[in-house]
């Protein structure tokens, strides 16, 4: 077992994959213009550079709260396509694990689809996002080495790699909207089953492909996924009536986040990781105490418990793509309105109030500031796009 563990943990296995999809290193030497590849990119991996020292209040620790050393940089790392497929389906299915496929994919769902699913979808998505953030920084595995893998993604190498959270999000909402489906949709279940499979596998193996993560660590994803969502599924009952508890409950769902992202483990050095769980976070609070102030102030149309137990799934029809669409770029408008609103506001106030210079970036990533800026602005994105923009469509008269 010790064996087959390390050879699914190794960095070569990851780079024959990466060769059998026609995605080769550059040279070290010789590669210029007349590179006999068919094209060359840049991609970007880890050096070291030293966080600079921080000043005004809070500085009695380091930038992020963290020890001041080594924090990754980036150096270019050329590499060749021999296979534009592959490259291009990869490329496509990683940014399908991207928060940014997240933050449009479930408020389309709350619009026009249904709202009993995003909620179950989102509170799902924090749950496996937040153990996977978490993970990452207890268990502090390496990613791939390289070389001999190819790195094509710079954002996250700083982050650590057990377990995959692409893999871990895309397991949990395929499968988690599949089982919440089943029991309120009528569809065939095995076409419902092959398109989790084919989703989730895509986005699993683009973490592969793009050298970001090792066999092992997206196996290790997909099974903490498996376990949290055979874990919680008896509660999911109850979490759909979480709206009509009592009014003490948005302030639980503020503290308890907001506790848990102040005093989330501390790195050797700065990563997005902190930065990423009070997003989703705060994300799934807002999203949280928007479906209580509708439920509370009985804002909802029509409740989506009230709805059949079974329906049919009902045609698309061009009258009905049209309005989906003018509700999502009206919703999206609007929270990029209030997100971009009240990141600023949020800034300036802490930046006051620390006596930091604003535009000193490495500001933002002060445990004192990074933590309740990111929170407070989320936080309000997720009320706003389950409670005000409702408010707007039906105002515009799109319900």
């Amino acid at each position: 077992m010790a064996e087959l563990l390390r050879s699914l943990q190794d960095s070569q296995l990851v780079a024959r994959f990466q060769r059998r999809c026609g995605l080769f290193p550059a040279p070290d030497e010789g590669l210029g213009e007349n590179c006999a590849g068919p094209v060359e990119r840049e991609a970007r991996a880890p050096a070291l550079k030293h966080l600079p020292a921080v000043t005004g209040k809070g500085a009695g620790e380091p930038a992020n709260g963290l020890r001041r050393v080594a924090a990754p940089q980036a150096y270019v790392q050329k590499y060749i396509v021999k296979n534009y497929f592959y490259y291009y389906l990869f490329r496509f299915s990683a940014a399908l694990g991207q928060e940014v496929f997240y933050i449009t994919f479930l408020p389309f769902t709350h619009w026009n689809i249904d709202p009993y699913l995003s909620r179950r979808l989102i509170i799902l998505w924090v749950l496996v996002m937040s153990v996977g953030q978490v993970a990452k920084d207890v268990l502090k595995w390496p990613r791939p080495s390289s070389p001999p893998v190819v790195k094509l993604e710079k954002r996250v190498m700083a982050e650590y790699g057990m377990p995959s959270t692409h893999a871990m999000a895309a397991t949990a909402i395929s499968f988690g909207l599949l089982i919440s489906t089943t029991d309120r949709y009528q569809y065939p279940f095995v076409l419902g089953l092959m398109m989790a499979v084919v989703f989730s596998t895509l986005v699993c193996l683009s973490r592969l492909y793009t050298g970001m993560h090792t066999v092992l660590d997206v196996l290790g994803g997909i099974l903490i996924t498996a376990v949290l969502i055979i874990l919680t599924y008896p509660a999911w009952t109850l979490i759909d009536r979480l709206d009509s508890a009592s009014p003490l409950f948005p302030v639980c769902v503020l503290v308890v986040p907001f506790f848990l992202c102040y005093n989330y483990p501390v790195s050797d050095y700065y990563s997005p990781t902190r930065a990423d769980t009070t997003t989703v976070l705060a994300a799934g609070a807002g999203v949280t105490i928007g479906f209580w102030i509708n439920h509370f102030f009985q804002l909802e149309s029509e409740p989506a418990e009230s709805l059949p137990v079974i329906q049919n799934i009902p045609p698309l029809t061009t009258d009905m793509l049209m309005l989906g669409l003018t509700k999502f770029t009206v919703g999206i408008g609007l929270i990029l309105l209030v997100r971009q609103l009240v990141q600023n506001l949020s800034l300036q106030v802490l930046y006051s109030w620390f006596k930091v210079v604003a535009r000193n970036k490495e500001a933002r990533r002060r445990l004192e500031i990074e933590v309740p800026y990111k929170f407070v602005t989320y936080t309000s994105v997720g009320i706003c796009a389950t409670t005000f923009v409702p408010m707007l469509h039906r105002f515009l008269g799109l319900l």
